[in-house]
């Protein structure tokens, strides 16, 4: 692929097509045309199986020369990886599973660390399920569908079947619902789940972005969260700006 194509996804027509598909993307996390099930194909029939570091890079390939995705990508993903590296995790909360790629980045930086990552569709959570069993990491990482705004019942299993309690999270990883972010962190806080000195890593706060939440940050900086801003770029292109905040937990 041309140097001028990674930087501007427009030119590619699975970026347009994700475009028009944007009203299906944001009702269920799936642009509509089946690009995320083909993934799973194509990483089962490339990548070196038991290898989530090869894993990882053929969904990059996939997603720079076959279809373009919403995973964190691979410029924000080293943002990520220093996070987990810097937190040592036990135990990681992702919000947002999608494919799989973010999840398999951080198993890949904490070999020995468990993660449960939630996922509002439950085909997202079937292709990313498949793909954790390609790359060897199924018995490290649990999707759990649903999500921590439905009253309630996903916090609950979370309590009760994955037995989170208080202070037993070292990292949070938020990518979903933009809209989600700051009410998904502060349950996170009344449950007691993250321990203090833990990190939470928050990607597209500028896009599509999530003010509401940086808002919070800064007007708590130094306070309850000692927060650093990463100015980067979305995924799989360097056209469109894009901030990952780290954020640790003081209180």
């Amino acid at each position: 692929m041309s140097t001028l194509s990674r930087k501007i996804p427009f030119l590619r027509w699975s970026f347009i097509r994700l475009f028009l598909g944007m009203p299906h993307l944001l009702k269920n996390w799936q642009v509509g045309d089946g690009r995320e099930a083909r993934l799973a194909e194509y990483v089962v029939a490339k990548a070196k199986q038991g290898d989530a570091k090869d894993v990882i890079r053929i969904i990059d390939e996939y997603c720079y020369n076959e279809s373009f995705l919403i995973n964190v990508g691979d410029e924000k993903g080293l943002i990520l990886d220093a996070a987990v590296e810097r937190a040592k995790p036990s135990r990681i909360l992702e919000l947002g599973t999608y494919c799989g790629y973010s999840a398999l980045r951080m198993a890949a930086a904490a070999p020995t660390a468990r993660i449960v990552s939630i996922e509002f569709n439950a085909e997202n959570a079937k292709i990313a399920r498949r793909i954790f069993e390609h790359a060897g990491v199924s018995s490290r990482v649990t999707v759990v569908v649903g999500t921590l705004g439905d009253g309630g019942k996903t916090a609950s299993a979370l309590n009760q079947e994955q037995n989170f309690a208080a202070g037993t999270i070292d990292l949070v990883f938020v990518d979903h619902d933009k809209n989600a972010y700051l009410p998904d962190l502060k349950l996170i806080m009344r449950e007691g789940w993250l321990r203090r000195g833990g990190l939470v890593v928050a990607d597209n706060i500028k896009f599509p972005g999530a003010p509401e939440y940086r808002a919070y940050m800064h007007e708590n900086e130094g306070k309850v969260w000692r927060t650093d801003e990463y100015e980067t770029h979305a995924e799989y292109q360097t056209m469109i700006k894009d901030l990952v905040l780290v954020s640790e937990y003081l209180a």
